[in-house]
Parts: structure tokens; sequence; C-alpha cells
């Protein structure tokens, strides 16, 4: 009788390339729907970090808005109100004369 059980054959699964096939389909999504805009997004940031030129009026990341003095490599000089302070370049959110961005 306990031949009997060990002699059954196991059910059959589906193929073993469905996982594979599955984990990629998953892999896929994961870089159209989260690593390719993130990038897209950081290249247009860059982009727009570079064309800052004196006279900008820009929004920083603390929600100030600012005047753009002089431009160094690295650093901005922006004014806020009668004074001029040094701020980093990646401090700017946005130029004032865009539009706010889109809420999700």
């Amino acid at each position: 009788m306990t031949f009997a059980l060990f002699q059954q054959t196991p059910a059959s699964g589906p193929p073993g390339w469905t996982q594979f096939v599955f984990i990629g389909g998953m892999a896929l999504m994961f870089y159209f729907l989260l690593i390719r805009p993130q990038s897209k997004a950081r290249k247009e940031m860059e982009a727009r970090l570079s064309k800052l030129k004196a006279g900008d009026e820009v929004v920083l990341s603390s929600g100030l808005y600012a005047t753009i003095d002089r431009v160094e490599d690295k650093d901005l000089w922006v004014k806020l109100g009668s004074s001029v302070v040094k701020a980093r370049r990646t401090a700017v959110a946005a130029l004032a004369s865009e539009a706010e961005p889109k809420q999700n």
C-alpha cells in the first residue's frame, strides 16, 4: 500500500520559463513606471539649472522668491530684498515666470 503512494507522479505545474517571463515583465514595468520618468525629470531640471543667468527671478526650495545677482559654477548669488546671499544651484526649485508645477 505504501509503495502505491510513493509511485504516484506529482501534478505538473506551469513550465519553468513562465516565471522568467513574469519577472521580466515586472522589471519592464518597474523601468517604465519609475526609473524612466525620474531620469527624464532629472535631465530637464539639470538643463533648466544650466540656463540660469543673472537677472532671472527664481523660486528657491525654501519657497522664497529671489533674483539672481551673479552665477558661479555650483553657486548663485541671489538678491533677497536688499541683501545678497549665496545659494546652491540645486536650491532653485523653479523659475518664477514658469507656471506652478502640477500637483499629483
